[in-house]
């Protein structure tokens, strides 16, 4: 069993999938679920359903939905000891719509809980971070928290884009930092075009949706296809990919931990959630 820990957004999620080809500026029939996610969040519970010891450090939104939001991750078991939760009138939601057969058409996260993960927060929390085997942080956090991380954290510690508007926060975040160094990347294509010149970590994910996944490390690039799958829901699949790649671990081999990580992704997208209870039940092949 892993000890890690991941630093990230926690919020609600609410999923309008139509059920006809979506029609831009207009009504479309469907269904609306609403869910708990943040990218931060949802690594944290695939990684507790992988079987590892897990520790989430964030800033719950305040109202209601904070504190139920804050029991439903301790009872799935994810320890939540060090977390906040913030004042009324703080968020975290995504509202996300998807086209029939589940692929995102847009989206709007409103994350200002998050605001609050300031440098001093996380030196406060840095006993923490450091007694873990592996370190995940999204980039919910600012560029000056980033970059505090990435020069105070001693583990190997794996950076997740979340957008294209916060992958420049991974940037500006590398242009601060002293270290200058983290172990791992992930980002999709176009976050990818985002980081272009950022070339500062050992490994460098890149989800390529339906083609699969790119490793780019030591100069070289490795591609692994996607697995086949039934898409119903994109939503968290990118979150479940870092999270087989963090539990295959660092000293794992690329091919391990793309393994791992296709594996949990295709059963994400085959959920109408954005974590599927059957990761549990992966086992290495």
């Amino acid at each position: 069993m892993r000890k890690i820990c991941v630093i990230g957004g926690a919020n609600v999620d609410i999923t309008a999938t139509s059920s006809e080809a979506f029609r831009l500026g207009d009504s479309n029939p469907g269904r609306v679920e609403v869910s708990w996610g943040g990218v931060g969040r949802n690594i944290a519970h695939n990684l507790t359903l992988l079987g590892d010891d897990v520790e989430l450090l964030t800033i719950f939104g305040g109202g209601l939905f904070g504190s139920v939001i804050a029991r439903a991750c301790a009872e799935l078991g994810i320890r939540t000891d060090h977390c906040q939760i913030a004042d009324d009138g703080t968020n975290s939601f995504f509202v996300s719509i998807n086209n029939a057969d589940g692929e995102l058409v847009g989206g709007v996260a409103d994350m200002n809980a998050t605001e609050g993960m300031t440098p001093e927060w996380l030196e406060q929390r840095i006993r923490q971070i450091n007694t873990a085997d592996a370190v995940v942080a999204d980039a919910n956090s600012s560029a000056e928290a980033l970059a505090w991380l990435i020069d105070h954290c001693d583990k190997p510690l794996f950076l997740d884009a979340v957008s294209v508007a916060k992958a420049g926060r991974i940037r500006k975040a590398v242009d601060l930092s002293h270290r200058k160094s983290f172990f791992a990347l992930k980002c999709n294509a176009i976050e990818n075009v985002e980081l272009t010149g950022v070339n500062c970590c050992k490994r460098r994910y890149v989800s390529l949706g339906a083609e699969g996944l790119r490793v780019e490390a030591e100069g070289q690039k490795y591609d692994f296809p996607a697995l086949p799958s039934k898409v119903r829901n994109v939503t968290g699949g990118g979150d479940a990919l870092l999270a087989g790649i963090v539990h295959a671990g660092p000293e794992a081999d690329i091919e391990e931990s793309a393994r791992w990580g296709l594996r949990c992704a295709r059963a994400a997208v085959e959920s109408p959630n954005a974590v599927s209870e059957e990761i549990k039940n992966l086992r290495y092949e």
